[in-house]
């Protein structure tokens, strides 16, 4: 479960929102962003129930988009189909296009262990294997053929690059999961970044943890997206406006006669626009506490 303070705060007051959310002017200019991806009309579908429909957006390099909505929007669902994750369910598939630098993730050549390989995950709740701090980090390298001190340098560096080196430097032969819950997931991001990849996707990555975890968590993500760029999926509103550029909000339509809920993009924009001018009544609702 959750901790509270971490939940999510649909229900905070909008001025309070907009004195924390991030500064349009420091965001590039449109013209300037280099896509990641781009996609287009997108449904995700489990067996004949469409989990998400026509979804159309683009992510730029070295930016973090956070995905917003009410529970049962299609956000983690939708955030699986950028690494082909969905492939692991049976049933699921995908339809439309989502492209990476300009080639369709889905296309019948497309390698998705390579694809996975280029675009990292990082969970909700933290998922350490039961090995040693270091085998953790060394799981993906070692399947890439690494060995001796090349594989020690990696480990180095993906655990800095994590923010996790000078708390874990003296124990790296003790069991990941003996680490707290915050360090659990900080080792959870190392292990996603020491095979390199281009960009990361987080599925709620503080939702689990207590405050000073989740600010280390926040802390690290402006760190690395110089080096990154991160997708998350999170319901907590000051985060997505404490720490995004751009911001996806997605509501969810009950079928009356099902009762199936299937997740639809709203609005699309600088998360600074979202958060303070939003195009559309609905992104105004949610953010301000009206719904969700």
């Amino acid at each position: 479960m959750a901790d509270a303070s971490v939940a999510e705060t649909t229900s905070t007051n909008p001025l309070h929102l907009h004195d924390i959310v991030r500064d349009a002017d420091q965001d590039p200019p449109a013209h300037q962003r280099e896509l990641v991806f781009d996609l287009h009309g997108v449904n995700v579908f489990y067996g004949a129930f469409k989990a998400v429909r026509d979804v159309s957006f683009d992510v730029a390099k070295h930016e973090i988009t956070a995905l917003i909505g009410p529970s049962g929007c299609g956000k983690s669902t939708l955030l699986r189909s950028l690494n082909r994750m969905n492939d692991l369910i049976p049933g699921a598939r995908v339809e439309g296009t989502v492209a990476y630098h300009g080639e369709n993730i889905y296309d019948a050549e497309i390698d998705p262990v390579e694809v996975r390989r280029r675009i990292g995950m990082v969970f909700q709740k933290p998922n350490p294997f039961p090995k040693s701090i270091f085998d953790n980090v060394a799981f993906g390298p070692r399947l890439n053929g690494v060995r001796g001190s090349a594989l020690e340098g990696i480990v180095e560096q993906a655990l800095k690059g994590a923010a996790l080196w000078d708390e874990v430097k003296g124990k790296l032969k003790e069991s990941g999961l003996s680490l707290s819950g915050g360090q659990q997931q900080r080792l959870c991001i190392a292990r996603a970044i020491a095979v390199e990849p281009e960009v990361v996707l987080m599925d709620e990555p503080c939702s689990a943890l207590d405050p000073i975890a989740t600010a280390r968590i926040e802390d690290l993500m402006q760190q690395i997206k110089d080096k990154y760029t991160i997708v998350i999926v999170t319901h907590n509103m000051q985060q997505a406006a404490r720490i995004s550029d751009r911001t996806a909000f997605f509501v969810t339509e009950v079928n009356p006669e099902s009762d199936t809920r299937t997740g639809l993009l709203v609005e699309y924009d600088e998360t600074s626009k979202i958060f303070s001018n939003p195009s559309d009544e609905r992104t105004e609702n949610y953010v301000t506490g009206r719904f969700g």
